[in-house]
């Protein structure tokens, strides 16, 4: 989240640290949990019923008849899930209609940015919602098989193992082009990181706080 960490563990159970002012990381009792999502001053979970449980600051009144939930993401001040029947739901400021995915079909995962929503479709390709300068060009992406919502940009992860981009390029966090052989990658704030498939990280973007210094990482 903006300034704290959730981990969701092997047995279904949470663990939260970092700044608790809003009551986010209150989710000791969260059990049987399958998908989390840290949010600006809250969090969001599913269980593996499909209920839906909500920590800290947001209106959960919005999301009382949410039902066979399997996946969820948190944006600053929005959520978007996706359900067992591959539609998705979404709740919370939509001032940019970052909340209007209910044409949304056929999902097979959901990501969620500042003022933006994406979703990755079973055919490859994705559907956005929200401010188009965040994710303008992802529509017309193929062969995707994950994406990952930013603050202002979007990333996808294509099955040929290389990586694309939309949005904001003020830091150079959209220059994945010249990627090759990745198997995962994720959006920041600002910036992009992706692992290789020999467990090398790499990045691009806003390094002003050294979030990309990981020249030494290896992931197994």
């Amino acid at each position: 989240g903006k300034s704290h960490t959730l981990g969701l563990q092997t047995d279904g159970t949470v663990q939260a640290v970092g700044w608790n002012h809003a009551g986010q990381c209150n989710v000791d009792e969260w059990m049987s949990m399958v998908s989390v999502a840290a949010g600006w001053r809250f969090n969001i979970g599913t269980d593996n019923e499909g209920n839906v449980r909500v920590a800290g600051r947001f209106e959960s009144d919005s999301l009382h008849d949410w039902r066979e939930v399997i996946e969820v993401a948190a944006g600053d001040w929005h959520v978007v899930s996706r359900r067992a029947d591959g539609r998705a739901l979404a709740a919370g400021n939509n001032s940019r209609g970052q909340c209007n995915v209910s044409d949304w079909r056929d999902l097979q995962s959901v990501s969620a940015g500042y003022l933006h929503s994406i979703g990755l479709m079973s055919d490859g390709h994705v559907s956005c919602a929200g401010m188009k300068a965040h994710w303008d060009g992802c529509e017309q992406w193929e062969n995707v098989v994950s994406v990952s919502a930013g603050a202002y940009h979007s990333v996808g992860l294509t099955s040929e193992g290389t990586v694309v981009a939309a949005g904001s390029n003020d830091y150079g966090q959209c220059d994945v082009r010249s990627w090759q052989r990745i198997v995962a990658v994720v959006a920041g704030s600002a910036f992009t990181v992706g692992v290789k498939d020999d467990g090398r990280v790499i990045g691009t973007g806003d390094n002003r706080h050294g979030q990309l210094n990981q020249d030494s990482w290896q992931i197994d």
